[in-house]
C-alpha cells in the first residue's frame, strides 16, 4: 500500500482553526485509500504517538515548534532571499524527521511546509505534492498592515518557486488553482474537499435568530463584525423578537463597542453544534477574502442557510450553488427574508445540505484527495 506522510504547520489533536480542520478532514479521507501518517510542528513534548484523528488511530510524530525569534527570521530571509514565512516554518528538526522518513508521498499542508522536504536527500526522488489550503501572501496583504505590503510579493514569489517544484498542487479555491497555472504551474487543480455531512438543523424549529460565527482576531472577521452592527438595525427594522448573535472570541485588546438593540456577543460557545441548531441563518458580510471558508462549510454540513457575501463564499459558490450578497441593500433584504420567511430559509437549509450529502455520496472530497496523491505518485 502506498506510504503518504503529511506535513502539517499545526497540532491536529491540541490546535484549532479552518486550516486544522481541513487538514484533519484530508488526513480521514487519505485513511480510506493509503497508509498514512503525520509529522507536526507542535508545542506538546515532540515524540511518536498514536492518536484519535483518524479511523483506526493516526502515527502522529511531534517536532518542536521554536517561538519566533524575530532576529533569526529577519537575517535567514535576508540570506536564503525568502519570505519571513518560509524561513520560520523551515527547520533543521523536520529536515532530520524527513529524511528518516521512508513514505512514497510528502503531502504538504501549505507551501511553506515543502521547504524542509526541498532540503533533503528524498527531494527529486520520492513524490512531493501541496496542498495550498489558502494564499498565504493574500492573507499577508489582508491582515498585517506595512508589514504584509512588503512580504506579500516575497511570499508570492515563495509560493510560486516552491509549487513548481511539486508533483502537483491542490488549492481550495478556484481562482487560486487558475493563478497557479497562469504562472507556470499545470499541475495545480481545485480541489472538491468540504466538511462531511452531520445531523441536519430543523430550522423550521428555529426562532428569528442571525448568527455571525468568527473569531475576531483574525482582520478580517472583524471588519465583517462592525460590518454586521452596522447593517442589523436595517435588517431587525419592524420584526419582531429579531435577534443577532455574535459567536468567537473578541479582537485582543479591542473595546467593545455599542451594540445596537437585538444584538448579544457570547464570545465563546461551549457546545457551538447545539447553539447553531437555535439560528435561522449564518450571516458573513466579509469583504477581504484569502480565508478559509470553513464555518460556511460547517453551515453546509448541518443545512444551516447562508447570507454571505462574494469574498465569504468564494468557490463555495461552484460547489453549492451558494448566492452571494455584495450590495448592502441586498445583503440586508436577504436577512430579513430569512428571518420572515420560514418556509424560505428551510428550502435555502434543505437545498444545502442536500448539494453537501450528494457530494459526499459521490466520493469527490476523497477522489480530490486520491487524485492528488496519485500525482505525487505519477499516475
Amino acid at each position: 500500500m502506498t506510504k503518504v506522510v503529511f506535513l502539517v504547520s499545526k497540532d491536529p489533536v491540541t490546535e484549532h482553526g479552518g486550516d486544522v480542520e481541513l487538514a484533519r478532514v484530508a488526513l480521514r479521507l487519505a485513511a480510506e485509500s493509503f497508509d498514512i501518517r503525520a509529522i507536526c510542528l507542535s508545542d506538546e513534548p515532540p515524540g511518536d504517538s498514536v492518536v484519535d484523528v483518524v479511523k483506526g488511530g493516526l502515527k502522529l510524530q511531534r517536532i518542536v515548534q521554536h517561538p519566533v525569534n524575530k532576529v533569526a527570521l529577519l537575517t535567514g530571509a535576508l540570506r536564503h532571499r525568502r519570505s519571513l514565512v518560509h524561513v520560520r516554518f523551515d527547520t533543521d528538526e523536520l529536515l532530520t524527521a524527513i529524511e528518516a522518513s521512508d513514505d512514497d508521498v510528502f503531502f504538504c499542508e501549505h507551501n511553506y511546509m515543502a521547504e524542509s522536504f526541498i532540503r533533503s536527500k528524498h527531494f527529486g526522488k520520492k513524490g512531493m505534492v501541496i496542498n495550498t489550503i489558502n494564499t498565504e501572501s493574500q492573507v499577508w496583504l489582508s491582515t498585517r498592515g506595512m508589514l504584509g505590503k512588503i512580504e506579500a510579493p516575497r511570499l508570492l514569489r515563495d509560493e510560486l518557486r516552491v509549487a513548481k517544484l511539486a508533483n502537483a498542487v491542490g488549492c481550495y479555491e478556484i481562482e487560486e488553482a487558475e493563478m497557479y497555472r497562469a504562472n507556470g504551474v499545470p499541475g495545480a487543480r481545485f480541489m472538491e474537499v468540504t466538511l462531511p455531512p452531520i445531523e441536519q438543523i430543523d430550522v423550521s424549529q428555529t426562532g428569528r435568530r442571525l448568527v455571525f460565527l468568527g473569531g475576531r482576531d483574525w482582520p478580517p472577521n472583524q471588519e465583517a463584525f462592525l460590518v454586521a452592527l452596522r447593517l442589523w438595525p436595517r435588517i431587525s427594522e419592524g420584526i419582531p423578537a429579531a435577534e443577532l448573535v455574535i459567536v468567537g472570541a473578541k479582537k485582543t485588546g479591542s473595546t467593545d463597542p455599542v451594540y445596537p438593540a437585538g444584538v448579544r456577543d457570547l464570545g465563546f460557545v461551549d457546545d457551538l453544534p447545539g447553539f447553531l441548531k437555535t439560528c435561522r441563518a449564518l450571516m458573513a458580510p466579509i469583504k477581504t477574502g484569502g480565508g478559509v471558508r470553513v464555518k460556511l462549510l460547517d453551515a453546509a454540513s448541518q443545512g444551516l442557510p447562508v447570507v454571505g457575501s462574494g469574498p465569504a463564499v468564494g468557490s463555495l459558490r461552484t460547489l453549492f450553488g451558494m448566492p452571494t450578497f455584495d450590495d448592502d441593500d441586498d445583503f440586508v433584504a436577504e436577512c430579513r427574508r430569512m428571518l420572515l420567511d420560514r418556509d424560505a430559509a428551510v428550502k435555502v437549509g434543505n437545498d444545502l445540505y442536500e448539494v453537501n450529502r450528494n457530494h459526499w455520496e459521490q466520493k469527490r472530497p476523497q477522489k480530490a484527495v486520491e487524485g492528488l496523491v496519485h500525482a505525487g505518485l505519477g499516475r
